[in-house]
């Protein structure tokens, strides 16, 4: 593996610096490295900043605003609520929660939900859960879930263990007992990790931080196979896949897969914080009165925008209306990595869940496109991912277009040398 050159390894430090101390009199916790820009407005895809600059917005909040920002119909929906009540707390009913996990369960798998604030809180659940019921169906010994190398699974302390990764479990400790992880698409690992202690398996159907990386269908299959074979249940985390991003409403559909559980989060509110774990009546059957809960979980003001984000979604042709512009926008992509194949090795991911693979680093493809006004994020195995609002037009896509092609343009003439395949200072 090659090294970083120094000189360019003090460039990058000292770029990190800079954009720190442009930062510094915040009193934020200085958790993120974030980007010098704030915007005072959004319209569709559309984000605006104080000054008047427009950028187009192809990250959503990381999948979250999937119907853009200040969508009408959404805005009538959390002001309308808003009027109303905003929390009640779960000691009492909460009708338009029983009305969105009636709809949720009408539109899946699913026989039951529960609602909470994130992703995270979300996969906490699913996680509780599949524990719960192996220790319901009399074996309290299984307690282990099998989970997989490039996985994002949220930042908890267990979320972190489920995930694996040394760069977010560094500095807290020993992590959360109970996880397995094996290597992303490897079925004979999957298979050397089951044992009498496990109780699940969890996966994304695509892993959006680790770099788009689509989990074949097959392997998917397999996986259902053996959780059926060995008693063991099957989570999805659907966080980021879900609620129309790969071009179904859930992922799962169009793997031919049905998992036990599911974690769905981000679009499902459409920019208000939820998210809810779904899964079937057998699955959830270890989770009776006062083994879970959550304060602000399922309050009034983020059902009502729910169900207004599925008001949108499950309207006739509006998932038809995704699969072809994820179309129209892969062929165009193809276009440009075809004219700038020293600089995108690859197009990947399902739906509007798509992924460049580059050849410099990404990060540099995300500072070239924020300079053109286009705003991106970087994920894993060097990838730059594109996460449009479901609701973007041709004159949308044609902007990202022209502006990813200059952006590739300036890249191929900062790098000459650079070849298809390999990132600058790291072996593909």
């Amino acid at each position: 593996m090659k090294k970083v050159p120094p000189g360019e390894a003090a460039h990058f430090i000292s770029e990190c610096d800079r954009w720190t101390k442009k930062v510094v009199n915040s009193h934020l916790l200085p958790t993120y490295a974030r980007v010098d820009l704030a915007f005072e407005r959004g319209e569709g895809a559309w984000l605006i900043t104080a000054a008047g600059e427009r950028y187009l917005d192809f990250t959503s909040g990381v999948a979250v605003n999937a119907l853009g920002h200040a969508h009408p119909y959404l805005v009538k929906a959390l002001t309308e609520q808003a009027q109303k009540v905003w929390h009640v707390s779960n000691l009492y009913r909460i009708p338009d929660g029983e009305k969105l996990a009636d709809r949720l369960c009408a539109a899946s798998f699913a026989d039951t939900v529960f609602f909470q604030n994130s992703g995270a809180e979300a996969l906490e659940c699913a996680i509780k859960m599949a524990r719960k019921y192996q220790s319901a169906s009399g074996r309290p010994e299984r307690f282990r879930i099998i989970t997989f190398e490039g996985a994002f699974h949220g930042r908890t302390l267990t979320t972190i263990a489920a995930t694996g990764n040394k760069k977010y479990l560094d500095g807290f400790g020993p992590p959360v007992e109970g996880f397995d992880q094996v290597p992303f698409g490897d079925l004979d690992a999957v298979k050397r990790a089951i044992g009498p202690a496990t109780a699940a398996i969890l996966i994304e159907p695509i892993q959006g931080e680790g770099g788009v990386r689509v989990v074949s269908h097959n392997f998917l299959r397999a996986l259902r196979k053996l959780c059926d074979d060995h008693g063991l249940l099957l989570v999805f985390d659907e966080v980021q896949t879900g609620i129309g991003r790969t071009g179904d409403l859930f992922a799962y559909e169009h793997t031919g897969v049905t998992p036990d559980i599911m974690a769905l989060a981000k679009a499902l509110g459409g920019g208000f914080p939820i998210g809810a774990c779904l899964a079937t009546a057998e699955a959830g059957k270890g989770m009776t009165a006062g083994t879970h809960g959550s304060t602000f979980g399922g309050n009034p003001l983020a059902m009502a925008v729910a169900n207004a984000v599925l008001d949108i979604v499950l309207a006739p042709g509006f998932i038809e209306r995704v699969r072809k512009t994820s179309l129209l926008l892969k062929q165009r992509l193809a276009e440009i990595k075809d004219r700038h194949a020293a600089v995108i090795a690859e197009v990947r991911g399902e739906g509007l869940l798509i992924g460049l693979r580059m050849v410099p680093p990404a990060s540099e493809m995300v500072d070239e496109l924020r300079a053109e006004k286009m705003i991106t994020v970087a994920a894993g195995d060097n990838v730059v991912r594109l996460l449009p609002p479901l609701i973007i037009g041709e004159h949308e896509m044609s902007e990202a277009v022209a502006r990813i092609d200059r952006a590739c343009a300036r890249l191929a003439r900062a790098h000459p040398r650079a070849k298809p395949g390999i990132r600058q200072g790291v072996a593909s």
